[in-house]
């Protein structure tokens, strides 16, 4: 049997075991990665400006998009050797190279929002009565500090400050980020 046709079996496999799996994880739909051992599904995000995603895990595969924003947060939905099976915000999939993403956290803020100038607040403290500390269009990039009773502390630029965990995508509702 070639080395595609090999590639394909175990890419089918791994497609057929993750059916279905959406972003609202919760902790007992966590499977351990066949390769790392990691949680699947996990956020982590991509480490350079340049980054191919392939319809397969292989450089034979199509190259069916190009990611060209490093820091942004993808979900790992499988491992075949050192390739990883990743989700963006806007749920396009494919496989990109393990070494082109980073264990950094990071999220983005309410991709989903429709609403023109819509902004979201990060607060001072993980309250919202707190005093505001900046305004935040969707779409974007926060590196993600902690996480903790449904408020996120993060950083973006040279401010910090808290918002609400549904509103970001790149961490789990209810996760724990330490």
């Amino acid at each position: 049997m070639s080395g595609l046709m090999m590639r394909s079996l175990v890419l089918a496999a791994a497609m057929l075991a993750n059916l279905g799996s959406g972003s609202a994880v919760l902790a007992q739909d966590m499977t351990a990665g066949s390769v790392t051992g990691l949680p699947i599904p996990r956020y982590v995000s991509l480490k350079s400006d340049r980054v191919n995603l392939r319809e397969g895990p292989s450089k034979e595969h199509r190259t069916s998009w190009v990611f060209q924003r490093a820091g942004l947060p993808v979900e790992i939905t499988a491992e075949f050797e050192t390739w990883r099976r990743v989700r963006d915000a806007d749920g396009s999939e494919g496989w990109v190279l393990h070494s082109l993403l980073s264990g950094r956290r990071t999220a983005l803020v309410a991709p989903w929002s429709k609403v023109k100038d819509e902004v979201f607040t990060l607060h001072a403290n993980a309250d919202a009565g707190s005093a505001v500390t900046a305004r935040l269009q969707p779409g974007v990039i926060v590196n993600v500090v902690n996480c903790a009773n449904s408020w996120c502390r993060v950083g973006v630029a040279k401010m910090n400050g808290y918002i609400k965990q549904e509103r970001l995508w790149g961490v789990y509702p209810n996760e724990k980020v330490d």
